[in-house]
């Protein structure tokens, strides 16, 4: 586990090889972690919908999604830009997995009942970076928004 956590952040960051499923996670989770640090508030809501998220999304137990979280988190502060994460991103998933992840990162930005103007504006970066366009954006609004409902 450790080893395969040093090989995903000690990549260089022109290089992005083929990731396992949990290092996957580990990226998709990393930029929801980001998320959730974004308005300084770390809410337990927002700890709590990445869990799910990786539970759905991965399908990994609940034990192995704590286990992905707890490694995000470790390495969130250590992150000097978000390409580390959806370079590696990119290289493994395709539009439809990406949109998926914007979806999941929107299911936690509406966990606390509020999105502010930090975290709409990193989603869109995120967006952005994950070659995701403006009708995508909007629709994984749209889809995380009817979900809660």
């Amino acid at each position: 586990m450790i080893e395969s956590l040093k090989k995903l952040f000690s990549a260089p960051q022109t290089e992005h090889p083929k990731l396992d499923a949990h290092q996957l996670a580990v990226a998709a989770t990393a930029l929801m972690v980001q998320l959730s640090r974004v308005d300084h508030n770390e809410d337990e809501r927002e700890l709590q919908a990445i869990v799910e998220c990786a539970i759905k999304a991965h399908q990994v137990t609940r034990e192995e999604a704590e286990e992905i979280l707890s490694d995000a988190l470790a390495h969130a502060d250590d992150a000097t830009s978000l390409y580390e994460f959806t370079g590696q991103i990119n290289e493994n998933l395709d539009q439809e997995g990406k949109q998926s992840l914007l979806e999941n990162i929107w299911h936690v930005a509406l966990a606390d009942d509020r999105v502010d103007k930090y975290e709409e504006h990193l989603i869109r970066r995120m967006a952005d970076l994950l070659h995701l366009n403006h009708r995508e954006f909007i629709q994984a609004r749209h889809k995380a928004e009817s979900a809660r409902s």
